[in-house]
C-alpha cells in the first residue's frame, strides 16, 4: 500500500515504505487499518467503509496530505466508493480549502482514474443553472441551517455582503445542489475539511449542528473523527471533538 510517489500515483520501481520503514508500517498499519476500525466506541451503524473512505479523503485533502490521498484513493474505490462520489468529494472541497489547495488531489483523481479504464469527464451532476443558483442555493441553507438562514444573501454589512451573497449562490447553490452525494455525505465531508485544516473553530461548531440537524447524530460525527484521527493527529481530533460537544449542547438548549 505505501510507496514513494511519482506523478501523483507510485512507482514500482521506487523503495517502499514498507521496505524502507518496516517497524513504523507496521505501527501505523495495526493500528489505522485494525484498531481503529474496530474499535466499538470508534464505530457507528452509517459508518459503512464507503462512508468511512469518503471521510478519510475529505480529511487527508483537509489537511493537505496529497502522498496519503493517492494511496487510499484506490482502497475508496475498491472499497465501495464511486468515481462520481470522489469528484463531488473533491469539488466541493475547493469551497472550504481554495483552488490552490485542491488541485493537486484533483490532478491525482483523474490520473488514477484513467488508469483504472474510467472514461473522462464523468456524467455531470449540476442542478442548477446561474439563474436558479442562488435560489436553490437558499433553499439549501435553510435546510440545513433553519429559517434564520432566509434572506441571509441581502443581510449583513454593506462592505461584506458579497461575501454572504457568494456562500449562498457558489457554496450551496453550485456544490450543495449537486447529485452524486446527500445531505448528509455533504455535511459530514464538510466537517471533516474543516476539522482536518484547523483555524476553522465558528465553522466547524456551525457545521457540526448542521450535520445534527439533517440526521447525522453526535455518536456518528465522533465516530467519523475518531476513524479520521491518523491522519490529523490528536490535537485536531479532540479539537474536532470539543466543537461536536458545544454544537450538541447548543442544539439542545435550542
Amino acid at each position: 500500500m505505501f510507496g514513494t510517489r511519482k506523478g501523483g500515483l507510485f512507482a514500482d520501481n521506487k523503495p517502499t515504505l514498507g521496505q524502507c520503514d518496516p517497524e513504523f508500517i507496521d505501527l501505523f498499519t495495526r493500528f489505522a487499518y485494525d484498531e481503529v476500525i474496530h474499535e466499538p466506541g470508534a464505530n457507528h451503524p452509517d459508518l459503512d467503509d464507503a462512508t468511512r473512505s469518503m471521510a478519510i479523503l475529505a480529511t487527508l485533502i483537509g489537511c493537505q496530505g496529497t502522498d496519503a490521498f493517492a494511496t487510499m484513493l484506490p482502497v475508496a474505490l475498491d472499497g465501495g466508493v464511486t468515481p462520481v462520489q470522489v469528484k463531488e468529494v473533491v469539488y466541493q472541497s475547493v469551497a472550504y480549502l481554495g483552488f490552490g489547495r485542491v488541485l493537486p488531489f484533483l490532478n491525482i483523481v483523474n490520473e488514477v482514474l484513467t488508469d483504472r479504464g474510467v472514461t473522462l469527464p464523468l456524467e455531470g451532476q449540476s442542478t442548477t443553472t446561474p439563474e436558479t443558483r442562488a435560489e436553490a442555493g437558499e433553499r439549501s441553507q435553510i435546510e440545513i441551517f433553519g429559517e434564520g438562514m432566509r434572506g441571509f444573501a441581502t443581510s449583513g454589512p454593506e462592505e461584506t455582503r458579497h461575501i454572504n451573497k457568494w456562500l449562498a449562490d457558489n457554496c450551496f447553490g453550485d456544490y450543495y445542489t449537486r447529485g452524486g452525494l446527500d445531505t448528509r455525505h455533504r455535511e459530514m465531508i464538510t466537517l471533516c475539511f474543516l476539522a482536518a485544516q484547523g483555524g476553522c473553530e465558528p465553522q466547524l461548531v456551525a457545521h457540526a449542528k448542521a450535520n445534527l440537524r439533517v440526521g447525522n447524530e453526535k455518536a456518528f460525527l465522533i465516530a467519523v473523527v475518531s476513524q479520521t484521527m491518523p491522519y490529523i493527529g490528536y490535537p485536531r481530533t479532540l479539537n474536532a471533538i470539543r466543537c461536536i460537544n458545544e454544537a450538541a449542547a447548543s442544539a439542545s438548549a435550542d
